[in-house]
């Protein structure tokens, strides 16, 4: 029972569980309203594939980060260490490569090879950037983060690119279509100014075991300062960004979203500036981690919303 506890704790549960979330509401909220004669058993069953694919290929990147991160760990979380205190390092990495394996055999399930084998390539690159990403762009100025973001907002994408062949994404098919992509790329957006900050705010959280191992983050390179600008330059992005969205939903009578959207995104984001103007301590950097993650999970949420009018 405490290898299973430790096993789940070393790929993140819960962090799968909310990959899942975000791809099932993407399809079942957005996709399945605006192409409902378009979904048969045999789409449904490669959909699942494909969440199966992304969460493999997550799970095996959260536990190769926690092979190369020993001894920052031992610093940063010593509590809250798995690799090498209760699962042996060997054993790590064959769940890395067995995971990562699994990923790509769900990913080949999931499409048209003939039509869609640029997906099989794409979460090959998934699979390799997390292994470099643990090894060494996590410890590099501005490089780690930005490919995190990026293979974050890939979730949605992946999606999207999963319905459409890439030729034929971006060539109009209908007005369906154009909505499809629409949501496609604001919430892949969303995810991607969402996870910027939050990797901003965790180096931060971090700087001092990282910077006992060499890793030249923004705040150790350019201070917590700087680092603090950084992060609210991204936070006002995001936030215009967001009233822009909510202006333009408006124009159909969109109350409803557009009511959960002050107050459970924009509302959170505004406290969270509020409080990296004053944040200071670990602690404090910590929780301003939490509450973009759960700005992060309100945000994912509101496809649900968006059902009732597609």
């Amino acid at each position: 029972m405490r290898l299973l506890v430790a096993f789940l704790k070393m790929v993140r549960l819960p962090n799968l569980i909310f990959i899942a979330l975000t791809q099932i509401l993407f399809h079942y909220a957005i996709y399945y309203p605006l192409f409902k004669d378009a979904v048969s058993i045999n789409s449904t069953m490669e959909f699942f594939f494909l969440v199966a694919a992304s969460v493999f290929i997550a799970a095996a990147g959260y536990i190769i980060n926690d092979y190369f991160d020993i001894n920052i760990d031992e610093v940063n979380k010593p509590d809250k260490m798995v690799v090498n205190k209760v699962i042996n390092r060997r054993w790590a990495l064959l769940w890395h490569l067995a995971l990562s394996g699994l990923g790509l055999i769900f990913t080949a399930l999931a499409v048209d090879v003939m039509r869609q084998w640029y997906l099989i390539i794409a979460n090959i690159a998934c699979v390799l950037l997390l292994w470099f990403y643990s090894t060494t762009f996590k410890r590099k100025l501005l490089i780690g983060n930005i490919l995190i973001s990026v293979l974050t907002s890939w979730t949605i994408l992946v999606v999207f690119f999963s319905k459409f062949s890439f030729a034929d994404a971006f060539t109009y098919d209908g007005d369906n279509q154009v909505k499809f992509f629409r949501f496609a790329i604001l919430y892949a957006a969303f995810a991607f100014l969402c996870t910027i900050i939050r990797e901003a705010v965790k180096d931060v959280e971090d700087m001092h075991g990282d910077a006992k191992y060499g890793c030249t983050t923004m705040p150790i390179v350019w201070g917590v300062t700087v680092s603090k600008v950084y992060t609210a330059v991204w936070l006002v992005i995001l936030i215009a960004l967001l009233l822009v969205v909510q202006v333009y939903v408006l124009q159909f009578g969109w109350w409803i979203p557009v009511i959960y959207c002050i107050t459970f995104i924009l509302v959170p984001l505004a406290v969270f500036f509020y409080k990296l103007n004053k944040a200071a301590t670990t602690k404090d950097f910590s929780a301003l981690s939490n509450t973009i993650k759960l700005v992060m999970l309100t945000g994912i949420l509101s496809m649900g919303l968006f059902y009732f009018y597609l």
